[in-house]
């Protein structure tokens, strides 16, 4: 983990994973400027996923770029961030993190069956459902030495950004040696 304070939020995971409920629940509660990820994506980038097609290296490492910028913009601004962006790869992480020390992420995890009965039910999004498993195969899970955490996104969204938070701050620190953590004495 970096030593720096955590700034920046990336919310990441796979297309239907909950990245844009849970990443405006960690906005409610920190007050922090958000930006959707896909946002981002140049045009011919959605065209290309709306019609079935999977993203190449190509396609996003600009896309990437501009997601590490905004980041930049925030950081160099002291403001927090919280970002959505599937960040699959460990190399597109490694992006989004250099020179950018505050970046943390939150990993989102779900079982397929969930996800793919969620980008059955989603209505309005370019990305199909049929791309879900070029995505799952592209996944690198977070490693120990990345800064983030993986949560699993069962239940409601406040839940699950309630855990996310709860697991950045880490566990509760053991009272000093002969005191009581209760108050009581």
């Amino acid at each position: 983990m970096s030593d720096a304070p955590i700034r920046t939020l990336v919310v990441m995971g796979v297309s239907g994973v909950g990245k844009t409920s849970v990443a405006a629940e960690l906005v409610r509660r920190t007050g922090w400027a958000f930006v959707e990820g896909d946002d981002l994506h140049p045009e011919a980038n959605r065209a290309k996923m709306a019609a079935g097609h999977p993203l190449d290296d190509d396609d996003r490492w600009p896309w990437l770029r501009r997601i590490a910028a905004w980041i930049g913009e925030r950081e160099a601004a002291g403001t927090g961030a919280v970002v959505t962006c599937s960040a699959l790869r460990r190399t597109y992480r490694d992006l989004l993190r250099d020179g950018h020390p505050s970046v943390h992420f939150v990993h989102l995890l779900a079982p397929e069956t969930l996800i793919s009965e969620r980008l059955t039910a989603r209505r309005g999004h370019y990305m199909p459902a049929s791309l879900l498993g070029s995505q799952l195969a592209t996944l690198e899970p977070l490693q120990d030495d990345e800064p983030g955490v993986g949560i699993e996104t069962t239940g409601t969204p406040d839940e699950v950004a309630d855990r996310a938070l709860a697991a950045l701050a880490g566990p509760d620190p053991d009272p000093e040696p002969g005191t009581d953590p209760e108050g009581t004495r």
